[in-house]
């Protein structure tokens, strides 16, 4: 009968995850040799070939993508049940991994943080910010227990809590007159968005009723602060969330107005895998992040 240890599916796992012997090591923090050794035995124990070995990497065979899946499976339920004991001690205690995007995390998590710190001080936040599709993906997989994210976010396995919505603030160059209406300022300027990848540039697209099809005029920045200045020197127009525009925008050097008429919006979420037991903690915590959210926005257009 195969003697299969949790250590060689984990040390498996992270081989298929990362498709390196090397990367998959570092991931362990174990050497590379003991990673190999770990992954020969286990082919060993259970008599097939689960990768196949080449100078750049790995590929794994049928039975290894089969193997694969079942090992992300009971590594999951083994974290799972490990969340399930430590609730016993009350509160967001011990390790959370939190995931962020970038167009929320500069500016939420420093409250945040010290929220944490004094609500649940036996918490130990470890934090990650990334776009939107990695971080859902990790989520799925077990490298974080949290994400922030704005909806939607769609998976089988992830429970979504919608924490705040805050609406879209329109920056202009300096300069430009009250009067002018949002249509005209956007139609006289180029319309500077977040580079591909980020899910608010596809947000910023809709609110203005436009597509990546409409062809539009655009350049691409990776940082909301490097929107507002290049809107500042004159290269266009953009669009920030509004708890952004209370710390990006709060200088003479553009012109921040809220959009006329319906505002366009976001909803914010917290997101978690429904097998977590923890799904109390985590509404509690949504609670919290809602409170946080209401005191960072703007109260309405910015000087």
């Amino acid at each position: 009968m195969a003697h299969v240890t949790l250590k060689q599916l984990s040390y498996f796992e992270a081989l298929a995850r990362t498709g390196h012997f090397g990367r998959a090591a570092a991931l362990c923090h174990v050497t590379q040799p003991a990673l190999s050794m770990q992954i020969a035995e286990l082919e060993s124990q259970l008599g097939v070939t689960l990768v196949e070995r080449r100078p750049r990497g790995v590929t794994l065979t049928a039975p290894g993508q089969e193997v694969a899946r079942r090992a992300g499976d009971i590594g999951q339920a083994v974290r799972d049940l490990v969340e399930a004991a430590g609730l016993h001690s009350g509160g967001l205690a011990g390790p959370l991994r939190l995931g962020v995007i970038p167009t929320v995390a500069p500016y939420l998590l420093p409250a945040l943080l010290q929220e944490v710190a004094v609500r649940f001080p036996a918490s130990e936040l470890k934090l990650r910010e990334t776009v939107t599709q990695t971080l859902l993906s990790e989520l799925a997989q077990g490298t974080l227990d949290l994400v922030i994210a704005a909806l939607p976010l769609v998976h089988p396995e992830i429970e979504t809590l919608p924490v705040f919505s805050e609406r879209f603030m329109l920056i202009a160059p300096p300069g430009t007159q009250p009067q002018v209406s949002d249509e005209q300022v956007l139609a006289r300027h180029p319309l500077l968005l977040l580079e591909e990848g980020h899910c608010f540039r596809d947000h910023a697209l809709a609110a203005c009723g436009l597509s990546v099809a409409d062809e539009v005029d655009t350049l691409a920045a990776s940082s909301l602060s490097t929107l507002v200045e290049m809107v500042a020197h004159g290269l266009g127009v953009t669009l920030i969330p509004e708890m952004a525009a209370t710390s990006e925008a709060r200088h003479d050097r553009v012109t921040v107005r809220s959009f006329a008429g319906p505002q366009r919006t976001r909803t914010v979420a917290l997101a978690w895998r429904r097998s977590s037991p923890r799904g109390a903690e985590y509404r509690e915590l949504a609670g919290i992040l809602s409170g946080l959210a209401a005191q960072l926005s703007a109260p309405g257009d910015l000087p």
